[in-house]
């Protein structure tokens, strides 16, 4: 499928999408994402088909719709098309409750931290890679207060390709920057010109980026990590599967490791391996020995 030069159709407005049309669109988002769209967001889904459909020059939904399914390169446009149908919404230090408590949690296991055993963090949904660099901080400024040289890895994963790209380069507008503390952005970044900033190096060495779909989390090696950072990943997705995400996540937890959620995302859900944390204002588990 190329991509079509700016016509004039395209800059009206496309026509509202029938019922069917949406039906369509709906669930082949949620059988190759998980991801439901609710009827109150038709016009998310709309909007979100509608800005690529300009950019390749179609002006039908069905016809975009066989495109994506059916043609030889449907599965060269659907990969640009999820971008813009998966929410990336994210900042740095977004839930300061949770990045304090994970703070906390890397402050109470540091000795078991070393070059053999270092921190192993993972972002699920980690989107443009804010998330994984407010992490990467926040281990590397916790452990350096018991040790010269930090040991840890924060690995961030989503299922988007442009936006694995945006993060690998690390690269943020100062705006993205100004609701962070003075000292992050002294010993974290640099500022390049046209006022952009880049993570060091020294801290970008320390993280990594992969792609993974959730739906298919059953084929991610099941290394025990430290620290699972899931938060406002599964607030798009039906109970059960945020409930079969989640079980798949703590297969991949090391015992007395750290499962972080969004609050509100999923309430009475319990776990034969995990307890509960309680008194905070997060949702959290820890893994039993």
């Amino acid at each position: 499928m190329n991509e079509a030069p700016v016509h004039g159709w395209s800059l009206r407005a496309l026509p509202e999408m029938t019922e069917q049309q949406f039906s369509l669109w709906r669930e082949l988002l949620e059988a190759r994402t998980g991801i439901f769209v609710a009827e109150h967001r038709k016009s998310f889904l709309q909007s979100s088909l509608m800005q690529r459909m300009r950019e390749v020059g179609v002006s039908d939904y069905q016809r975009y719709y066989d495109q994506v399914v059916h043609e030889p390169m449907g599965k060269i446009e659907w990969a640009k098309l999820v971008d813009s149908l998966t929410v990336q919404e994210t900042r740095f230090f977004r839930d300061p409750e949770a990045f304090d408590y994970v703070a906390k949690f890397i402050a109470s296991h540091q000795k078991q931290y070393t070059k053999k055993t270092p921190l192993d963090i993972w972002s699920v949904g980690c989107s443009s890679g804010e998330e994984v660099y407010s992490l990467a901080m926040v281990a590397n400024e916790i452990l350096r207060s018991f040790t010269d040289e930090p040991s840890f890895l924060v690995t961030g994963t989503d299922i988007s390709i442009p936006v694995l790209s945006k993060a690998r380069k690390a690269e943020f507008d100062s705006r993205r920057l100004q609701a962070m503390s003075e000292h992050y952005v002294k010993h974290y970044f640099e500022q390049q010109k046209n006022d952009i900033y880049t993570i060091t190096d020294s801290l970008k060495r320390k993280t990594c980026f992969a792609q993974v779909n959730i739906l298919q989390l059953d084929q991610v090696a099941k290394t025990p990590r430290d620290i699972i950072y899931c938060q406002n990943v599964l607030i798009y997705f039906r109970r059960w599967r945020r409930q079969e995400i989640l079980n798949h996540l703590v297969d991949r937890l090391a015992p007395g490791g750290l499962l972080l959620i969004g609050m509100g995302e999923i309430v009475d859900w319990e776990h034969e391996q995990l307890e509960s944390i309680k008194g905070e204002s997060i949702t959290a588990f820890r893994k039993r020995a």
